[in-house]
């Protein structure tokens, strides 16, 4: 038996919701496989600062860093968002936990179900296949650089900084995980412009050779863009600095055809956060609508983290059995749809062995939200 000391950050909007469904899959793991979880739930976001006066409290900071790992659901509000002279902000709260907690890489597995082609934007031709992840580098370049404004307000900088150790430290982690998939890293950059980049290329052909059953190769940012579009199935490891992995990640993001689905991982030197990539939504919260799905399979790539491998497989089968059966929410199938919670149901019972048999759907099916 297995106990791990489990942060769970619900946040905002929808976040709770999502959270609350990762959580009891977890549950259902833990009662499956005869595992222990011990969860500790905290404050980050507008939650925190309405309570606090602060988006990342110091007892949260330090939850985290005694954890295993953190479960971690959406944070953003309108109010915060929609005044430009706000000087406290939500997301000031996650930029400050990637730092405390050395998270110096994120993780974004990008894939297209099959039973849900039709809802991408892209045609089946070109996502048929598609089975690729995103490390990004979080924790340097742009985003923390020096920021200047000068006394007129009329010229502004932002600083990128790149080291040889920060490169190095998450291109070893995108080239040992190619070496368990098809074995081939994309170094996405813009070396013909940025002095950044030509060192990020030039210590990514230097580590390369420490992995020669890998295929190395190289985009600009603009045509790996494009390339994202085009022809995705091309890809299976993507590395790539701060800025530009935020922008291609949200793009790749819409290959699935919901941002629901998909989830993601921030790791570093110590504890690991896992996150939905979705915002927090504010428009649904509380009304039991959220697809959970991008909740659920961060849940299983924490235990992945803790080395459960049979147990997240055992997640994500389940969630598979779950869309390839139409059981989904209100973003996939806006006519036939289930609940946030039902889905969760759904889910726990696939992973606990229990059957879904017609009995059991019909008393589900009492809870299904039906357009008619």
């Amino acid at each position: 038996m297995s106990k791990k000391h489990i942060v769970v950050i619900e946040g905002d909007g929808i976040g709770p919701e999502v959270t609350a469904q990762a959580v009891r899959v977890l549950d259902a793991v833990s009662e499956q496989y005869g595992h222990e979880f011990e969860y500790e739930y905290c404050l980050m976001g507008a939650c925190a600062i309405d309570q606090t006066g602060h988006p990342l409290p110091n007892a949260t900071i330090e939850a985290c860093l005694r954890s295993d790992a953190v479960l971690f659901g959406a944070i953003g509000d309108p109010k915060y968002d929609n005044d430009p002279k706000a000087k406290v902000r939500p997301e000031q709260g996650l930029l400050q936990l990637r730092k405390s907690l050395q998270l110096f890489a994120n993780i974004r597995p990008v894939s297209a179900y099959e039973s849900l082609h039709h809802l991408s934007p892209l045609k089946t031709e070109r996502i048929t296949g598609v089975d690729f992840v995103i490390y990004r580098e979080l924790t340097g370049g742009i985003y923390f650089g020096e920021k200047t404004l000068d006394e007129t307000g009329n010229i502004a900088s932002d600083n990128c900084v790149y080291s040889r150790s920060e490169i190095e430290r998450i291109a070893h982690l995108a080239f040992k995980h190619a070496q368990i998939r098809r074995k081939k890293v994309t170094l996405v950059d813009k070396a013909n412009v940025l002095e950044t980049s030509r060192l990020w290329r030039k210590v990514v052909q230097e580590l390369a050779p420490q992995y020669p059953d890998i295929t190395l190769d190289y985009l600009f940012v603009d045509n790996a863009a494009m390339q994202i579009i085009l022809n995705p199935a091309q890809f299976d490891i993507i590395l790539t600095e701060n800025m530009f992995g935020d922008i291609i990640s949200d793009e790749a993001s819409v290959i699935s055809g919901s941002l629901g689905l998909l989830p993601s991982a921030s790791i570093g030197t110590g504890a690991a956060l896992f996150e939905p990539i979705h915002g927090s939504y504010p428009q649904a919260k509380g009304l039991d609508i959220a697809n959970p799905i991008g909740a659920i399979l961060s849940a299983a790539m924490l235990l992945d983290h803790l080395e459960m491998n049979t147990e997240a497989t055992a997640i994500r089968d389940a969630v598979q059995w779950t869309m390839e059966n139409g059981k989904v929410t209100k973003d996939i199938d806006p006519i036939h749809h289930y609940s946030t919670s039902v889905v969760g149901d759904i889910i726990c019972r696939h992973v606990t062995k229990q059957s879904i048999d017609k009995e059991g759907l019909r008393n589900l099916m009492n809870r299904v939200s039906t357009i008619i």
